[in-house]
């Protein structure tokens, strides 16, 4: 194995282990996947961290529904709208650059930083506020919207999903996350088939990343499973923090 390979897993097994608990773990691995092999053309680079991802993505999806009551009745029209979503937001970037993206997408963060922190309840008790047919059409907004965010941009995908799931339909951040992970096993589905119809996934490099995703993934959900909402809401602070460093040094950059 190289040593491009085992720097690779590593990441990706840190990546899946914060992935499982709150989403961000591209934050993770796509910078690692450039660092780790540098004259690779991006295209494809996504393309692996897409085929790595979702496998942890969806063992963390089916380990919190396990444990986890899902509100299946409103989730699965809300992962259809995901995958249509990230699909039309995918066609959408061959037509218009995301630049601009680049410059608003730390200032949304903020915000989400600063709601959630003035908010000391927010997100710690289960109360769905939302019911039947009210409940699946505002999930499925959040899929629709979030879908195409993640397919004509993407960073922070889960912590948005997570974010909208609490703020608007009243979970606990351990709910929004167990259903976000559902949702982001389809934005990414959509993606990855996009990037292998293109040629863009190695998938000698995806196989054996996807191995070590999943075992940080099973880490990261146990973790969250055993310490709850309050433990996810830190992570979730905590990773949304690392999100505005990130997307606002490659902001200043592009600028």
């Amino acid at each position: 194995m190289s040593f491009e390979l085992i720097f690779l897993s590593g990441a990706a097994l840190f990546a899946g282990f914060v992935d499982a608990i709150v989403g961000g773990g591209g934050l993770i691995l796509v910078p690692a996947l450039f660092a780790g092999l540098p004259g690779v053309h991006p295209a494809t680079l996504l393309g692996i961290n897409k085929g790595t991802g979702i496998a942890g993505t969806a063992v963390a999806a089916a380990q919190f529904s396990r444990r986890v009551q899902m509100r299946w009745a409103s989730l699965w029209p809300a992962t259809l709208a995901g995958l249509a979503g990230a699909f039309l937001g995918a066609w959408t970037v061959t037509l218009i650059s995301p630049d601009f993206l680049r410059k608003l997408l730390p200032c949304v963060l903020i915000a989400v930083l600063a709601y959630t922190v003035a908010r000391k309840d927010l997100g710690r008790n289960h109360a769905p506020r939302l019911e039947g047919r009210a409940e699946t059409l505002v999930a499925s907004g959040i899929g629709l919207l979030i879908g195409f965010y993640d397919g004509f941009f993407g960073p922070g995908t889960g912590s948005f999903f997570v974010f909208l799931f609490v703020r608007l339909l009243g979970y606990d951040f351990l709910h929004a996350s167990a259903s976000a992970k559902v949702l982001n096993t389809a934005t990414n589905l959509a993606a990855l088939l996009l990037f292998t119809l293109k040629g863009h996934v190695w998938w000698h490099f995806v196989v054996v990343m996807a191995v070590a995703n999943i075992a940080g993934s099973l880490l990261g959900t146990r973790l969250a499973l055993k310490h709850g909402a309050g433990f996810v809401r830190g992570v979730f602070i905590l990773v949304v923090t690392a999100l505005i460093i990130k997307t606002g040094l490659d902001a200043f950059n592009a600028v």
